[in-house]
C-alpha cells in the first residue's frame, strides 16, 4: 500500500457539487493498493500514517515533533489507485494496482482500522469509485510519500541485475544522490485540485 500524506489546514471532498467530508486541521492521505497488498500492508500504513510527525509542538515550536493524534488532528482518506501507475511513454498503466472488488474491500478495512487505532469519529472518507473533487490547504507546504513495502513496489529498469551481496543496495543502505530542483513554476506550489 502507498500513501501521499499531506499537512492541512483544511481539506474537503465534493461529488456531483455536493461536500461528502471535510476536515481542519490534520492529515490529508491518499490511499494506493497494490494487487498483492494484504493486512499486513494495511497494519502497516495505518500505523505510518498516525504515528508519522508531521506536526510542530506549539509550546516548544520545535518541528516534526507531534503526530495527528497527538494534536488531536482529523484525517481524510481518499482512495487513489492512480498511485500505482507505470508510465510508459507518457501513458498511464494501472496493472499494479489491485482489482476494485477487493480495493474496496481492503480500503474499508483500512478505514476501520484507521479508526480503531485513533477514533473512528477523527476519521473521514471520500467515496469510493466515484468522480471526486478534493481540495485543500496544505500547511507548508509539508508532503509525504509512506510505502508499506521498502522498494518491493519499484520496477528495476530493464537491463539491471539483482545488486550483489555484500552492496550498499543489497543490504538497505542508501547510496546519496544529488539533487537538482526543478526551475518549473508549476512544482512551486502544489495542487489546489487532485483527481482520482
Amino acid at each position: 500500500m502507498r500513501a501521499i500524506v499531506q499537512r492541512v489546514s483544511t481539506a474537503s471532498v465534493t461529488v456531483d457539487n455536493e461536500v461528502i467530508s471535510s476536515i481542519g486541521r490534520g492529515l490529508m492521505v491518499l490511499v494506493g493498493i497494490g494487487r498483492d497488498d494484504t493486512v499486513t500492508d494495511l497494519e502497516t500504513l495505518t500505523k505510518q500514517i498516525l504515528s508519522l510527525k508531521a506536526f510542530s509542538d506549539d509550546v516548544s515550536g520545535a518541528m516534526w515533533k507531534k503526530s495527528v493524534k497527538d494534536i488531536d488532528g482529523e484525517v481524510l482518506c481518499v482512495s487513489q489507485f492512480t498511485l500505482f501507475a507505470n508510465i510508459a511513454k507518457g501513458k498511464p498503466d494501472f496493472h499494479r494496482a489491485m482489482a476494485t472488488g477487493p480495493s474496496r474491500d481492503l480500503y474499508g478495512s483500512f478505514l476501520k482500522r484507521m479508526g480503531e487505532l485513533y477514533r473512528p469519529e477523527k476519521i473521514q472518507d471520500g467515496r469510493f469509485g466515484a468522480m471526486m473533487d478534493v481540495r485543500l490547504t496544505n500547511e507548508g507546504p509539508v508532503t509525504f510519500k509512506l510505502d508499506s513495502r521498502k522498494f518491493e513496489y519499484v520496477d528495476a529498469p530493464s537491463g539491471t541485475t539483482t545488486p550483489r551481496k555484500g552492496t550498499p543496495a543489497a543490504s538497505g543502505k542508501q547510496t546519496p544522490r544529488t539533487y537538482e530542483p526543478s526551475l518549473s513554476s508549476a512544482d512551486s506550489q502544489p495542487p489546489e485540485t487532485v483527481q482520482p
